[in-house]
């Protein structure tokens, strides 16, 4: 590529960094965006084959461009999310240079702010971009994370991580231990079981949702009653190594609900989070009926506040046929020890998350733990270095497709912003709200 300039550089070219293109190409901004491989490349293909954006099709609103098919409600794959952004690309014709990755990103030590070139962005063919604004759009997903004692299970089971997972039939024949209750661990687990396998699921603290109740969806609830803050927020802080979870809500078919009362009525094995290995023997804590009882008190608790708002507002909603709960009494202990060996178990396959990766940044912009430095979750510690797709706090509401414009929008106009003042100009600093 040589040598060039442009006014942004964004990597990542997933639906935060699509997004933050097209709001700057709203306002005339110019950017190019760098993605080591395909636009969407997550969504197409290092998801399951199965896997649903359960906030549905209306969800997904990128700058300029709302979902405006004929089924709102309905839940896409991954391949057609990546499908969705790349039309957007194209329609929008931004640049977007994929299979092209970043090797650094250098912040030169004579830079001011008040120069053009306050970023130097690295190619791995040797090219370098000189840009004035940074946006890192790699998101909290980029590295999977698995325990360092996968590496004292015997060699015989088969390991792989959620993001390699596909379908049933891609694992070998046999068991299949799922570590993790989130998200992930839940809905593949659910998909393993009832494609006849014999399921266990380490358990893990996570939140359970229902899907449906009283005839509308839980995301319709969640709009009726402003219960998204509730939906977004995790218990603890965003720490910058791992990536909180959403509550469990079910998906798969869009209609059956998802708990590990279900999972055991329907054969899972629970059994507790895993602490050691040693060959084929793992130990467990004895947790198995505290992490449930825990994730039926947040499914009590929304429930609740679904049921006093319809009472406080007077609103008609028809009654529960069975009161809705997660069935604890499906639910039983487990030994503090799993013999992988003598239970058939062939596989284990790690639910158990993502953290961000930012190695490419310079060191003085992250914290001792590699995280980014930050202001209100998108601002970066240099001016002109923005953040997209992270979680703020202890809420992933920024995280969210449903973000992705409001995020584009911000640091569009922080960039228009720091064009007009930096420059003197008397053009508006209003005109990218």
């Amino acid at each position: 590529m040589g040598r060039e300039y442009t006014e942004t550089v964004i990597i990542g070219a997933g639906q935060q960094g699509c997004g933050v293109a097209g709001a700057l190409d709203e306002i005339g901004h110019e950017a190019i965006v760098f993605e080591k491989a395909e636009i969407g490349q997550a969504w197409a293909h290092e998801r399951w084959d199965s896997l649903l954006v359960g906030s549905g099709n209306r969800s997904i609103r990128l700058p300029g461009s709302q979902y405006d098919g004929d089924d709102p409600c309905g839940l896409p794959s991954g391949p057609q999310v990546a499908r969705y952004l790349r039309r957007y690309v194209e329609q929008r014709k931004l640049r977007v240079l994929e299979h092209t990755p970043v090797r650094s990103v250098e912040c030169p030590v004579d830079a001011s702010v008040h120069d053009d070139v306050r970023f130097r962005t690295h190619l791995h063919d040797g090219g370098v971009v000189e840009s004035r604004n940074l946006v890192a759009a790699v998101g909290g997903y980029a590295a999977p994370r698995t325990p360092s004692l996968s590496a004292d299970v015997d060699p015989a089971i088969r390991q792989l991580h959620s993001r390699d997972y596909r379908n049933p039939g891609s694992l070998p024949d046999g068991a299949v231990l799922v570590v993790g209750a989130g998200i992930s661990g839940q809905q593949i687990a659910d998909e393993l079981v009832d494609a006849g396998r014999h399921v266990f699921l380490s358990v893990g603290r996570h939140r359970a949702w229902p899907r449906n109740y009283r005839g509308r969806t839980i995301h319709e609830w969640i709009y009726v009653f402003s219960l998204y803050d509730d939906f977004v927020t995790a218990r603890t802080d965003f720490d910058g190594t791992t990536l909180p979870g959403l509550p469990v809500s079910g998906v798969k078919d869009g209609g059956a609900e998802l708990n590990l009362g279900t999972l055991a009525e329907k054969g899972a094995v629970l059994v507790g989070s895993v602490r050691s290995a040693r060959g084929s023997v793992l130990t467990l804590d004895d947790n198995v009926i505290d992490v449930a009882e825990e994730s039926a008190q947040s499914f009590r608790a929304v429930i609740d506040k679904i049921d006093a708002g319809l009472r406080d507002r007077g609103f008609v909603a028809p009654a529960p046929a069975v009161a809705a709960a997660v069935n604890l009494d499906a639910i039983t202990r487990f030994d503090t020890h799993l013999d992988l060996a003598r239970h058939g178990i062939s596989t284990i396959v790690w639910c158990t998350g993502f953290a961000p990766d930012y190695r490419i940044l310079p060191w003085h912009v992250l914290d001792e733990d590699g995280a980014p430095l930050r202001q209100d979750g998108i601002l970066g510690a240099l001016p002109g270095l923005y953040y997209a797709g992270l979680p703020d706090g202890n809420s992933l509401a920024r995280a969210g497709i449903a973000a992705v414009a409001d995020n584009g929008r911000f640091i569009a106009r922080h960039i228009h912003i720091d064009h007009v003042m930096r420059s003197g100009s008397p053009a508006s600093v209003i005109e990218a709200v």
